[in-house]
């Protein structure tokens, strides 16, 4: 693949524009992106800078992109890395510092001309801090190994963003200026500019046995397509892409050459993929959504379709419980994936919370015993460099979930990881076939502490914290400690997805271009509260109400008069105010204000809906705010684009001209 630069200089040319000039090869055709205009042009060879320009005082360490918003456009460059492995003789770096450049001479980023520049701003910005992007300029990340040799020859003088797998480049939205450009004009071809980032997971160990050096590598990587927060974004979409969807490989590379013997092992995870989603209100468990629309069936297949042809035959592995709050969803999935009977699927229950009760982890073998024969079928991709063709391909992969495919599908992939690396091991003569892997604490422990990391950092991407469970898949055993970890992530995954996790969204669907600001036209609602002035106020009623019932606890007192009607005021009120935030609890949950999910809401089609708790006692505030003129906003039947296009509809009249 041809090569990317890996170290720019910027130049300012005033107000005219940015100029980036490769560190190496000395010489190179520099880039140039005109502030006014917005023109992205390649420079002759050896082009002189401009007199007046400044240059920054920090290396570019490459492009993530470009980004439109309401009333300028910005580059966003990187501007720190570390580097976080080798892999195949390449360096593989962690971004982990940006630089944001307006290209309107009149923004400036630091002071925002207005409130909703200034929010979309900090959308940008929160992204890129708190997401986890890796890049190569050598190696396609993207791609699985298996994928890259069957495409080697077709590839070779490729550049690398154009051989980059299209789901898993996250950032190719924010170089689409530069990929048309590309393509456009042979002249002005931006391919060394263009930067592909993965959002996910790298971990590279060396090991020795019995006097053999290997390396095992974890990579996760997530797809660009319905990504999001964990109850925002759930299901499937008309095009058959799942939320949450994350393809991982490990692979084991033996000798001190990558190059040499090389082997992999993917697994899948993604969401139920039917039209479903958990409606928060406050409540634990939010009430569960199951949407049959007329087409459930063409995007489940076109979901497996998309599997089948990307990885081979595949073996459902569903993890949710055969009981309770999570049984409609199960019933659905088994429904659905009968009723097509495609070829090459297998469909596989395991009741994990049934069968490993009372922390009995060692249960997850039952699940293992039942993919053997699955998982020997498959095989992994095996590649020795002495010969011709490899020795073994991949034929298949297992595709695990739960409800939100982070703890106990971290569990199920790692022991299914474990059990195959244990396979090739022997394969490769590291191991006899009477061996385990298990009986090597070191191998185990940096194997147990790679799948851990991994689980955190999914989850974190998903879910806002840490993964379940960890202390199993550290230590091989369930602890009570890790139930006191498991105790306190759960309550800061109830605080975070509840009250926190709108504006994550919205920064995903800004970022990968579900949602497309319009140049000086943006909802009201972004930036405005149009709840109604009672739903306001009750949270201050209920702060305030606790503040004095602590003041009366802990201030020093004048007099020895009773305090009984003092506390009988306030904790009526305290417990007045809780019970009509909890009775109004839609309204209190912070919603992605870009992609509203009214249509998820306010769904009234065929189905099935666990309850309609939390949604008040008349029309929910969150329904009124999105009202033109007063008018009630009719219940949406319908979801995805039909009900995402009658909500433009109405947010129209709520728009305002930025001036």
């Amino acid at each position: 693949m041809k090569p990317l630069y890996q170290r720019l200089n910027l130049y300012t040319d005033g107000k005219e524009a940015y100029i980036f000039v490769p560190v190496e090869p000395v010489g190179a055709r520099s880039l140039t992106i005109y502030r006014n205009s917005g023109d992205i042009v390649l420079n002759p060879l050896n082009m002189p800078l401009p007199a007046i320009a400044e240059r920054s005082g920090k290396t570019i360490y490459g492009i993530y992109g470009m980004i439109s918003l309401a009333m300028s456009e910005y580059i966003i460059i990187i501007t720190g890395r570390e580097l976080r492995g080798r892999l195949m003789s390449q360096n593989i770096y962690r971004a982990t510092d940006y630089d944001i450049l307006p290209l309107n001479p009149d923004v400036s980023v630091v002071s925002p001309p207005n409130r909703v520049e200034a929010h979309l701003l900090a959308l940008v910005r929160s992204h890129l801090t708190n997401g986890s992007f890796f890049f190569s300029y050598g190696w396609d990340l993207t791609r699985r190994l298996q994928a890259q040799w069957a495409s080697l020859q077709k590839d070779a003088d490729g550049p690398l963003w154009e051989v980059a797998d299209d789901r898993f480049f996250w950032n190719k939205f924010l170089h689409s200026r530069f990929i048309d450009a590309t393509e456009a004009n042979a002249d002005q071809n931006l391919s060394p500019y263009i930067l592909p980032v993965m959002y996910g997971t790298f971990d590279s160990r060396a090991e020795r046995l019995y006097g053999q050096h290997f390396r095992i590598c974890l990579i996760s990587r997530r797809s660009r397509y319905r990504a999001g927060t964990r109850y925002f974004r759930r299901g499937i979409d008309h095009d058959g892409n799942v939320a949450n969807f994350i393809e991982t490989e490990q692979m084991l590379l033996v000798g001190t050459d990558d190059t040499s013997v090389q082997l992999s092992f993917v697994q899948l995870r993604g969401s139920v993929p039917l039209f479903w989603a958990e409606v928060n209100t406050l409540r634990y468990k939010p009430d569960v959504q199951i949407m049959c629309l007329d087409d459930t069936v063409a995007a489940t297949r076109k979901h497996l379709d998309q599997l089948l042809k990307n990885y081979g035959d595949q073996s459902l592995v569903n993890l949710l419980n055969q009981k309770g709050h999570e049984h409609p969803v199960k019933e659905a999935f088994e429904r659905y994936v009968n009723e097509l009977n495609l070829p090459g699927v297998r469909y596989e229950y395991f009741d994990f919370h049934h069968e490993c009760k009372h922390m009995s982890w060692d249960r997850i073998s039952v699940l293992i015993d039942s993919l053997k024969e699955d998982l020997m079928k498959y095989g992994y991709f095996h590649l020795d460099a002495s010969k011709a063709e490899p020795v073994k391909m991949q034929r298949g992969t297992v595709r695990t979930n739960c409800l939100d495919n982070l703890d106990r599908t971290n569990v199920a992939q790692a022991a299914v990881a474990k059990w195959m690396l244990n396979r090739q091991l022997v394969a490769v003569d590291i191991l006899k076939e009477s061996d385990s892997i298990d009986n090597y604490d070191d191998v185990m422990k940096d194997l147990r502490e790679m799948w851990t990391d991994h689980a955190n950092m999914i989850s974190i991407a998903y879910s806002g914290t840490g993964a379940l469970k960890t202390d199993f898949t550290r230590t091989g055993k369930r602890t009570r400690a890790g139930l006191l970890e498991d105790g306190y992530n759960s309550v800061m995954r109830y605080l975070k997805n509840n009250f926190f996790d709108g504006a994550r969204q919205d920064a995903f669907d800004l970022m990968t271009g579900a949602w497309v600001p319009q140049r000086a036209w943006i909802p009201s609602t972004l930036v405005r509260d149009y709840r109604p002035l009672v739903i306001r106020a009750v949270p201050y009623a209920l702060f305030f109400s606790l503040f004095m019932i602590v003041a009366g606890l802990t201030l020093p007192r004048t007099s020895d008069y009773s305090l009984f009607y003092y506390y009988c005021l306030w904790f009526t009120i305290l417990a007045l105010s809780l019970v009509f935030v909890f009775a109004h609890g839609i309204d209190y949950v912070n919603w992605p204000r870009l992609n509203p999910l009214t249509g998820i809401i306010f769904y009234e089609g065929p189905g099935y809906r666990s309850g309609h708790r939390g949604k008040g006692f008349g029309i929910p505030a969150l329904d009124v705010r999105r009202l033109k003129g007063g008018q009630r906003a009719k219940v949406m039947s319908e979801a995805g684009r039909r009900a995402r296009s009658k909500l433009e509809e109405i947010e129209m009249g709520t728009k305002e001209r930025l001036d």
